[in-house]
């Protein structure tokens, strides 16, 4: 352990922490990393965490619920190769996670002489996972190598950045011997203005426009809403463009793109604008989904636009930008045609009832979850069928810092994203969405939940095993293999994490736990006997483009000779 009184490199991350307004970092403490995370733990808050995996998972969701970035701590070696698949999901979804982990003494890098925890090219690993990676190589330098990564995570597109830190170099830091930092971020471009009245002048002639607004139409704020309103436009999300504006507005089709309710709506449009969206496969029907043809698109990378549908007008840029400089653009002449905004309002009410009535008895708990929690509070879902059914679509998101789900579609990080939320957020209780199977990948983090004791509500949907790909093992084969899964008994499980507990078998006995779970402003487990509901609901089929396989043209007798 480090002498309290002896400055270390703990210290350099606790100013450069504090100068951003990073108050928390997950992680799992080792012998190499331990004066990072005494500093941490002494000056700010360390959230021990039980894997690696999981504390990238809570510093992504801490990033997308408050705004700030994520800061998880690791070991080296095997500890930071239990991050990667987190760090993935982070790439996916443009998470600003700053991943720090130890690395074996300076002295001793590259060396191959099997130092404890030591692994052949690390650093390349970690390249493969950020966009940002770099090795504190000497004493002095580590608040700059913090301060370029940070930069880095402020640079449009977003992506999360990796530190390794050699433990030797960690003891012997210090604030005072740090070279000046000077970081630069990058700007994305700015549009010509005439770029601008092109686009303009599309949306102006549009009298049945749609926007598409994904992830990078998270930051837009009010005026996202006003264009909608000016030009009379429905809002088609992607799952991670939800809440870009409030989803109790009238225009807001929100993620039902992919549904056979919209096709005529879509079918009818003249002009859409996307917003920051890659267009998922899970969301456009593997990439067959008929949108109109004439298209304006505005991403900050300038190879999405047109990557998946063809682009009239591409603007790139940051959409926080650009948007109100279009709105300038437009005047007042922008207008859909009449009864257009109605068939809109009526298009999204029509898919959100016949969704409902086919979910049966998720309905209803959606609809406790809707009333009983309060405006704002953070929705976070793993991959489950709850959540990819309906939980993605029907819960209201009126704030995209809201919006917390593994983009990636990585089963098991929902609790973990969500603890992490929750820390972030303590002003609003957080909600986990998880089923048996996913919640057992991560089992040791409700140690965690238990011991942290945030503001937050895990409800457990229990249909013993993986119920998405069984259905689509059953739809497609008729058999059924790896997906019926032993289960632990989470009321025995909760006992012993001394976390109130409570059993649903109905949306009524949900609904009162749910009232109960809120009021206590700290973790409870709420667990949903899937079996039990009634009405059952109708078997959810995820989007897997399953190939059928050609049929075979009869063989030659020269080719059987061959």
């Amino acid at each position: 352990m480090s002498d309290p009184q002896q400055p270390t490199g703990g210290d350099i991350l606790v100013d450069v922490m504090r100068r951003h307004g990073v108050e928390v970092a997950f992680g799992v403490v080792s012998i190499h990393n331990l004066p990072l995370v005494e500093a941490v733990d002494r000056e700010l808050r360390f959230v021990p965490v039980r894997h690696e995996a999981a504390a990238v998972n809570a510093a992504d969701g801490y990033a997308r619920a408050t705004g700030r970035f994520g800061v998880a701590i690791t070991s080296t070696g095997t500890g930071a190769g239990n991050a990667a698949g987190s760090m993935l999901e982070a790439l996916s979804a443009g998470s600003r996670v700053l991943h720090i982990t130890g690395q074996i003494d300076s002295e001793h890098l590259g060396s191959g002489r099997g130092v404890i925890h030591e692994v052949p090219r690390q650093l390349q690993m970690l390249e493969s996972i950020s966009r940002f990676a770099r090795t504190v190589e000497h004493v002095d330098d580590a608040e700059r190598v913090l301060e370029d990564a940070i930069a880095d995570l402020q640079t449009l597109p977003h992506a999360p950045a990796s530190i390794e830190w050699p433990i030797d170099l960690q003891y012997l830091g210090e604030p005072e011997r740090q070279v000046a930092a000077s970081p630069v971020i990058g700007e994305p471009r700015s549009p010509e203005d005439d770029e601008i009245e092109a686009a303009a002048a599309l949306l102006r002639s549009a009298r049945r426009p749609l926007l598409w607004a994904g992830g990078g139409a998270r930051t837009i704020g009010a005026p996202l809403r006003e264009l909608i309103e000016r030009v009379g436009a429905g809002l088609l999300t992607s799952n991670a463009g939800r809440g870009s504006v409030p989803e109790d507005h009238s225009l807001v089709l929100g993620n039902f793109a992919s549904n056979p309710g919209l096709d005529e709506l879509i079918g009818d449009a003249d002009v859409l604008l996307s917003i920051g969206t890659h267009f998922r496969s899970n969301e456009t029907r593997s990439y067959h989904l008929p949108l109109p043809q004439t298209q304006i698109a505005i991403d900050v990378d300038a190879a999405a636009i047109g990557r998946v549908y063809p682009a009239e007008v591409g603007l790139v840029g940051d959409a926080a930008e650009i948007v109100p400089r279009l709105l300038a653009a437009l005047g007042d002449e922008a207008g859909a045609e009449t009864g257009w905004t109605d068939r809109v309002t009526a298009t999204r009410e029509k898919v959100r009832a016949v969704m409902t009535e086919n979910i049966g008895a998720y309905g209803d708990i959606c609809a406790a979850i809707d009333e009983v929690l309060p405006t704002g509070s953070i929705i976070a879902r793993d991959v489950t069928i709850p959540s990819s059914s309906w939980g993605n679509r029907l819960l209201p998101i009126v704030d995209p810092r809201s919006n917390i789900f593994p983009l990636g579609g990585g089963i098991g990080q929902g609790l973990a994203m969500g603890i992490g939320a929750a820390v972030g957020r303590p002003d609003v209780p957080t909600l986990i969405m998880a089923g048996d199977g996913g919640l057992v990948v991560h089992l040791g983090e409700l140690a965690t939940l238990a011991g942290e004791a945030p503001w937050c509500v895990l409800v457990i949907f229990n249909d013993g095993g993986y119920g998405v790909l069984r259905n689509l093992q059953e739809a497609h084969s008729g058999e059924r293999h790896g997906v019926d899964l032993f289960t632990p008994d989470f009321g025995d499980l909760a006992s012993a994490l001394a976390l109130p507990y409570a059993l649903a078998r109905d949306a009524g006995e949900f609904r009162s736990a749910l009232h109960k779970a809120v009021d206590l402003r700290a973790p409870m487990v709420i667990e949903v006997d899937v079996t039990a509901l009634s009405p059952a609901p109708a078997p959810f089929v995820p989007p897997v483009h399953v190939p059928e396989r050609p049929t075979a043209e009869p063989r030659s007798k020269e080719e059987d000779r061959d």
